[in-house]
């Protein structure tokens, strides 16, 4: 008989990079002003993990951490083929830090129950540091494996392909792992009609939407307060600026022969000058 596993997929709502995103006087992104979005990291990891449930067997839980809002993403999880999903939210958390963060995570994860595989993006576009999953490993004394582009389960062992300077390396590793998924991996698929008809549906009855999708608070977790949010995050920001339209001007040749682009592109950037210099 097959195996059935427990996966988890950590996905994020990130500001929607082609939106403008004030700063607050403390320095902090205005997310309230700011358009969301799935954090495109994360696309890859939830692709992993309906990878595997639709391969292998199993059911996937995914697991998000924000302000009330970010339940969008767990119901567009849900349309790509999720079964359930679990939303962190609480004030407490403003001004998280990746160890503050992965602390959070880390009791959600051991709220929500037993797991075989726990899939993450390789970073987020609000904060690009790629440590939340490393750090989430360690707390959960799980064997990681980064940067993963490709994989497969073999007698119940993952054999995974990562990126690594200069080429790849394969390793075997057996469940329970976490995983956080290279960009280079298998993007996205397209949403299916009947995943979104189903959201669709359980959106206008908000109890059985309940039994989806669980909006759940430090407390409940089990959380020491202490280790969350500002108090928890020994990172300090000093200053954020915003940073300036960066401009610049562009010329395109086409429609000439080799020689012909050449000595437009030495007269365009004065390449010509510097030759003779030399």
């Amino acid at each position: 008989m097959a195996r059935s596993y427990n996966i988890f997929v950590m996905v994020k709502q990130v500001p929607d990079q082609g939106s403008k995103a004030g700063i607050n006087p403390d320095g902090t992104i205005d997310r309230a002003r700011a358009k969301r979005m799935l954090n495109p990291f994360d696309r890859y990891a939830l692709q992993a993990a309906l990878h595997v449930k639709k391969k292998y067997g199993g059911i996937v839980t995914a697991i998000s951490m924000g302000p009330p809002p970010a339940v969008e993403i767990l119901l567009e999880a849900l349309e790509h083929g999720v079964d359930r999903g679990f939303l962190l939210s609480d004030r407490r958390l403003a001004a998280s830090d990746t160890l503050a963060t992965a602390y959070a995570l880390f009791k959600v994860i051991n709220y929500v129950g037993k797991f075989d595989f726990i899939f993450c993006g390789l970073q987020t576009t609000d904060g690009d540091t790629a440590q939340v999953g490393p750090q989430l490993a360690e707390r959960l004394g799980l064997p990681q494996v980064t940067y993963c582009e490709d994989f497969s389960i073999e007698n119940e062992k993952l054999h995974a392909r990562r990126i690594i300077e200069g080429g790849f390396q394969k390793v075997v590793v057996e469940p329970p792992v976490l995983v956080t998924v290279a960009n280079s991996y298998h993007p996205l698929e397209y949403k299916s009609f009947a995943g979104t008809y189903r959201v669709q549906q359980l959106q206008r009855n908000p109890e059985e939407l309940g039994k989806f999708i669980k909006t759940i608070d430090l407390d409940l977790v089990g959380a020491d307060i202490e280790r969350c949010g500002l108090k928890g995050s020994p990172t300090i920001v000093a200053a954020t600026e915003k940073v300036g339209e960066i401009g610049g001007s562009c010329a395109i040749h086409q429609g000439h022969s080799p020689e012909e682009l050449v000595q437009e592109l030495m007269k365009s950037s004065n390449i010509s000058d510097y030759l003779v210099a030399s």
